[in-house]
Parts: structure tokens; C-alpha cells; sequence
């Protein structure tokens, strides 16, 4: 599948993917172990059942996260990031510190996020 992106810029380019208000909360949740909807919707920033279901699968079809039946009556899923989207974790992990370097107020980030990497969260072969 191929996509049509603003420019030939790799920053305009990712930013086409991740760069809307929601996608990289939703990958950070991810990130924390929140692989199923429902947990996802319990995240602080309390995400509307339409957006998520969009972000979803945007970053679906964009190859940063699988989904996977864990229940099949009624048929229910769960979300898993591939080593694509496990690349990005860098990026928001810089995120994070420039927030909390920037913004007064902000809490700090859980060591295990800041010293992980990106292998940490790669898929199982």
C-alpha cells in the first residue's frame, strides 16, 4: 500500500503519519502495556471510541502496530507494536524530556521508559 505524503521531507513525511493529536498518546499507551481497547480508553487523556478506532487503524496501515484476536465470542482485539513501531520510541522519549524540561508542572517519566530501548519492545519471533 503506498501513501501519498505532503513532501520528499522525512520530517513532513513521519509527521504525516504521527503528527496529528492523537497518534503518539495512543503509542505511548501502547508503549505502557495497554494493548487492549478498553484499556486504551482508560487513558488519562480519555480518547473518543471513534478517534481511537481510527487511530488504530491508521497506525495499522501504516505498519507500527499488529492486531491480534484475543477473544473470539464476541471477537475482541488487541494491539501490539512491530519493530517499526518500536523504532519511534526514541522520539518520545525526547518528547518527554523537553516536556518536562519546558513545561512547568510536568511528571517525570517512569524510569522504565527512559532507559528502555527500542529492542526492549520488539515483537517475539
Amino acid at each position: 500500500m503506498t501513501f501519498a505524503y505532503r513532501s520528499a521531507c522525512p520530517v513532513a513525511s513521519a509527521l504525516d503519519i504521527v503528527g496529528d493529536k492523537w497518534t503518539l498518546v495512543v503509542l505511548r499507551t501502547i508503549f505502557a502495556g495497554r494493548h487492549r481497547y478498553g484499556d486504551l480508553l482508560q487513558m488519562p487523556e480519555k480518547i473518543a471510541t471513534n478517534i481511537l478506532a481510527d487511530r488504530l487503524a491508521h497506525l495499522q496501515r501504516h505498519g507500527l502496530v499488529t492486531r491480534h484476536a484475543y477473544q473470539t465470542r464476541p471477537e475482541r482485539f488487541e494491539y501490539r507494536l512491530t519493530e517499526k513501531g518500536a523504532d519511534l520510541l526514541p522520539m518520545l522519549q525526547a518528547l518527554a524530556e523537553w516536556g518536562c524540561r519546558h513545561i512547568p508542572d510536568r511528571w517525570a517519566s517512569p524510569k522504565w521508559f527512559t532507559e528502555a530501548t527500542p529492542e526492549t519492545f520488539y515483537p517475539a519471533e
